[in-house]
């Protein structure tokens, strides 16, 4: 199945893209100081704030698709519980103490408390760690759709990679600021439009309810505890995530990143109702065996959408997904460039370091989707195995209780993030069907924790610092 557009659903779509270069332009490509182009000067309001941490943190649009067509409510705990959770425990305990440090991120932050070597070893597993490649696949998934290309898919892939590059690096982080404006009304019109028309197809809630599995029903989907536990951990992502980090230093004052987050959660919350529910009636109205459930939001629409609003709804689809990927490509770009690269090249603008960087990223997220070709596979690897190694040495930047001796920062960086990934490839080589990565019958981010907490409790910096942290 191919979308069938007509000459005016293609005019919204051209007109969607016109608007990210136009809004990228506005301001062009200045001469700007590095905490403007970074950060925006520190200025950004509360109704900015809430704007991009919304469309940022739920770029996935099409692997959430894939999962709540094949396990229905259970998405909920899963993809949004655990995020809800440290999202509201990062505002109460690192947003303020964020935006009243001076580093522009988070390994100048590293390396402020621990030293240079610690902040640039950081930088590397943060830069892949913020790879766009979920992000590069999805839209490479869905222009294949949209054009009923007969090409492989990294090929629009590609294409679409390189005209984020393009406008990101125009504009930097006031480019992403003012296309999430435009991102995140479309993405709540698009889905609320999606289940008003699959519930005039199919009937309301309460009849959806009774005619999916009784798997669809469970909070658990069917999973097995260790599996949901694994999704917990992995929403420790929320503490070592550069996008968090950037907003709260972008935000006007601790108190809008504190209560921007807040509201942010009760966006997710009702997106997340809008999501799940568009994948059940995807399963009731397509019906169980769709050959690539990754695109069932876009099968839904191509079904029953008529013209004009079906060119709206993928719109909608493509604004939710890039604004996440220019936001990471950004960011990967920065952490790249600015916090690994410039020490090598320090005649060389870091702006400029950072834009070349943003190509590199994209690159990278290229390589990385050819390797993982699935959105669920690829947030699985890359958290599984970057986290446990950054989580306890970020947290000790802004709260003592996890500060560590110098030493112990470079095996935490170092021993965790390698242990996790040679769990890793060892699950990979000698995988079972049931489970595809877990060595041993465990999953590869447990290893990497457990060392992480082992090197906390022997290495922990028990003095108390008595000047200003901040």
């Amino acid at each position: 199945m191919t979308a069938s557009f007509i000459t005016f659903d293609w005019i919204l779509i051209g007109t969607y893209f016109f608007l990210l270069v136009w809004l990228s332009l506005k301001k062009g490509w200045l001469d700007e100081s590095e905490e403007q182009f970074l950060l925006s000067g520190r200025k950004v309001t509360l109704p900015a704030f809430v704007a991009t941490l919304v469309s940022t943190w739920y770029g996935g649009i099409l692997g959430v698709g894939e999962y709540s067509y094949q396990f229905g409510i259970s998405q909920w705990l899963i993809l949004g519980v655990p995020f809800y959770v440290f999202s509201a425990l990062f505002a109460v305990l690192l947003a303020g103490k964020i935006r009243m440090n001076k580093a522009l991120s988070i390994p100048e932050a590293v390396a402020n408390r621990y030293g240079e070597n610690a902040g640039r070893i950081s930088a590397i597993p943060i830069f892949v760690l913020v790879s766009p490649a979920p992000y590069i696949l999805m839209l490479g998934l869905l222009f294949q759709f949209m054009t009923g290309g007969e090409g492989p898919f990294l090929f629009y892939a590609t294409l679409v990679a390189l005209f984020s590059v393009l406008y990101v690096t125009i504009g930097g982080f006031g480019a992403v600021l003012r296309t999430d404006f435009l991102q995140v009304i479309l993405m709540f019109g698009g889905f609320i439009m999606l289940i008003l028309f699959a519930m005039a197809e199919f009937g309301g809630f309460g009849d959806l309810w009774i005619s999916v599995p009784e798997q669809y029903r469970e909070i658990t989907g069917g999973h097995s505890w260790q599996y949901i536990l694994v999704w917990f951990f992995i929403a420790l992502w929320t503490f070592v995530d550069p996008s968090f980090h950037q907003r709260a230093a972008a935000a006007k004052s601790p108190k809008i990143a504190r209560k921007g987050i807040f509201i942010s959660i009760l966006f997710w919350s009702f997106f997340d109702f809008l999501t799940a529910f568009s994948g059940m009636y995807g399963w009731a109205i397509l019906g169980p065996d769709i050959s690539e459930p990754i695109l069932v939001y876009p099968k839904m629409a191509e079904i029953l959408l008529p013209w004009g609003l079906k060119g709206l709804f993928f719109v909608t689809l493509l604004a939710t997904i890039m604004s996440t990927l220019d936001s990471y490509l950004f960011l990967s770009g920065q952490t790249l460039g600015r916090d690994f690269l410039a020490r090598f090249f320090p005649k060389t603008d870091r702006n400029l370091l950072t834009r070349i960087s943003i190509l590199i990223a994209a690159i990278l997220g290229i390589i990385l989707i050819i390797i993982y070709p699935s959105v669920i596979d690829l947030w699985y690897v890359l958290g599984s195995v970057f986290i446990p190694g950054l989580l306890i040495p970020v947290l000790g930047v802004y709260l003592p209780l996890f500060k560590l001796r110098r030493f112990y920062v470079y095996a935490t960086l170092l021993g965790c993030t390698g242990i996790s990934f040679i769990w890793l490839a060892l699950g990979t080589v000698y995988q079972t069907e049931e489970y595809a990565y877990a060595f041993l019958g465990v999953e590869p981010f447990y290893p990497g924790l457990f060392l992480a907490i082992f090197f906390w409790l022997i290495g922990r910096d028990k003095t108390v610092s008595t000047r200003n942290e901040n």
